[in-house]
């Protein structure tokens, strides 16, 4: 996977700055699938928090940087990174 990521990782969205507690905007990779109709690679994700839906989105959205002009405050570089806290 793209950055390193693995079926298994923690990882956490930018918004987790924001007011994040507990395991809010922590996900955890289920892996990558390919769109059966266009061939477009998804990232497969699971929530840690609330009623743990199941996610997909496009690699390429799920990869892509920050958007720092909508959200100046975050210093998170890309959408989504490795976790690398505890989970309680």
């Amino acid at each position: 996977m793209n950055r390193g990521f693995k079926q298994g990782d923690i990882v956490q969205h930018f918004k987790r700055e924001l007011d994040a507690e507990g395991t809010q905007y922590l996900y955890k990779i289920i892996g990558e699938a390919e769109h059966t109709e266009t061939g477009e690679k998804l990232m497969v994700y699971q929530a840690l928090y609330g009623d743990q839906k199941i996610y997909a989105r496009p690699v390429t959205m799920f990869m892509e940087e920050t958007d720092h002009e909508k959200y100046p405050q975050i210093q998170q570089k890309y959408r989504f990174e490795l976790y690398r806290g505890n989970l309680k």
